[in-house]
């Protein structure tokens, strides 16, 4: 369990006091709330002692010891005798009362980076295993709950060439479950060429990133095993590990800091996780990308701990104007080195569902013998399409760091010239920004702008257990047009959301 100091929380708290008749410990007591809700104060972590905290803001200790009280009483703070508070979210709370009620959440898209819409008037409610609610037909707007780039031109001709290759495959009656040797070979001098000497028998071809994740998880943990995860973070990840049965341990991530380093530390040393899954380039919400240094304390760590690192690393070549050039995040280690986890799902196309594991020789063998109890292998035609367009792997990454760069640079102008409260944090790479609200309104925009008829996903859902209802993840990889017409959706949600009072708690079971 992770610790927060005095001096931490005090300065997380700076300006609690603000103006108006407030009583100071229900000022103090609902700035820590809104940290909870943030995810700036990790669930699970435990507060610092009244005594402490109060010295350091000046204050009695009854202010604080009151304050303690208020969030016990709302289900913020959890409190055991010899163990002091620790951080929670009520398991409860009303939805609130101008907002739709829902029925329950919707499945997981099982697509990478997508997150499943709510459901509103004319959504088909039945749902599977890797589809979210249907849109209204006739939408004008760009499903912004996804994370993704439209095809990239030369899908079409790469497919072509494919389909005259297939002929050379088609006398091999066995499953593919490695990966064809010609794109493992691709794979691997990409890799080495980037700084990280690999090898094709290091390289294990999956069904996207998704299907990686997965497999890492039901090979490496067993059930109680704890993992260690970004917050926010990837949600499907959260979804992987937990079926694999592992109990998730944060580290936060803000747009202001990066990663809490202390956290980070603290989570490894008295948690000795098994599995820690991390986005070391930008990360997803955030945008944020560890420095060189980072990774280089984050590996030793973790080597001393005996905790196996996943570095999803699906957008580390999506850079815009990020200074100097990272290395893949193994090649920041001569120890223990991570597994790796790459794809095209972000760069090429969503619908060509090829991913890739980048591990020791025999790591890969263990997740080729596990892997049957999933699947079968990858669909040969599709690897052969990749295998097309790898040797022009750069120009295709220029066309797309073209394209995010006017997307970034066109989303933070409407932002600002429609919706100028909000705090939109300016990002180098990737294809979305984590938008500050201002208040805990997350999932109450959400349900507004479906009934605009614009599907976006709420801050909660990259969180553990409902925290960021004051965020907003919007990716800004949609056509210009598109975004034009979703920023004013989102605009008229807003105003509809601001002609109602915040809600004290917000709503957990309309989260997406």
């Amino acid at each position: 369990m992770a610790t927060l100091s005095a001096r931490t929380l005090a300065l997380l708290t700076d300006g609690w006091r603000g103006s108006g008749g407030t009583a100071a410990y229900l000022a103090l007591a609902d700035r820590i709330r809104l940290l909870v809700l943030d995810g700036r104060i990790a669930l699970g972590a435990r507060l610092p002692a009244e005594r402490d905290l109060a010295g350091l803001l000046g204050v009695s200790r009854t202010t604080v010891t009151a304050a303690y009280s208020a969030l016990r009483d709302s289900g913020y703070l959890h409190s055991v005798r010899g163990s002091g508070s620790v951080a929670q979210l009520p398991l409860t709370a009303p939805p609130a009362a101008h907002a739709p009620a829902t029925t329950g959440g919707s499945s997981a898209e099982a697509s990478r980076g997508h997150v499943a819409p709510a459901a509103g008037p004319g959504a088909n409610r039945k749902h599977h295993r890797g589809a979210g609610a249907v849109p209204p037909a006739a939408s004008p707007y760009p499903d912004l709950s996804k994370a993704s780039l439209p095809a990239l031109p030369g899908v079409v001709a790469a497919s072509r060439l494919a389909v005259e290759q297939l002929a050379g495959y088609l006398d091999s009656g066995s499953f593919d479950q490695v990966g064809l040797p010609v794109l493992r070979q691709k794979l691997a001098e990409r890799y080495t060429m980037r700084g990280l000497p690999t090898e094709p028998g290091q390289i294990m071809v999956t069904l996207g990133a998704q299907h990686a994740i997965a497999l890492i998880s039901r090979t490496l943990l067993a059930r109680g095993d704890r993992a260690l995860v970004e917050s926010p973070s990837y949600p499907h990840a959260f979804e992987a590990l937990r079926d694999a049965g592992a109990r998730l341990v944060p580290v936060s991530v803000d747009t202001d800091h990066g990663w809490d380093e202390q956290g980070f530390e603290q989570a490894i040393q008295r948690t000795s996780p098994s599995l820690g899954y991390l986005m070391p380039d930008f990360h997803n919400p955030t945008g944020q990308s560890m420095s060189a240094e980072l990774r280089e304390r984050v590996l030793g760590l973790a080597d001393r701990h005996g905790t196996t690192l996943v570095a999803d690393e699906t957008m580390a070549e999506l850079d815009i104007d990020r200074p100097g050039r990272m290395l893949p995040f193994a090649a920041y280690t001569t120890l223990t080195p991570p597994i790796l986890i790459g794809s095209v799902g972000k760069t090429v196309w969503g619908g060509v569902r090829i991913g890739w594991i980048r591990a020791e020789r025999p790591l890969i063998q263990r997740l080729v013998r596990a892997r049957g109890a999933g699947d079968l292998g990858t669909p040969v035609l599709e690897q052969l399409v990749v295998a097309n367009l790898v040797d022009d792997y750069d120009a295709i990454l220029q066309l797309r760091r073209e394209q995010l760069r006017a997307g970034r640079d066109l989303l933070s102008s409407l932002l600002v010239e429609k919706i100028p409260e909000w705090q939109v944090p300016r990002v180098d790479g990737g294809l979305t920004t984590w938008v500050n609200l201002g208040i805990p309104v997350s999932s109450q925009l959400t349900l507004a702008a479906r009934t605009e008829g614009l599907n976006i996903a709420a801050g909660p859902r990259f969180g553990l257990e409902g925290a960021f209802e004051r965020f907003l993840r919007i990716p800004f990889s949609h056509p210009p047009a598109e975004m034009d017409r979703a920023v004013t959706a989102l605009a008229a949600a807003w105003q509809s959301v601001g002609r109602y009072p915040v809600a004290e708690s917000p709503s957990l079971s309309g989260v997406v």
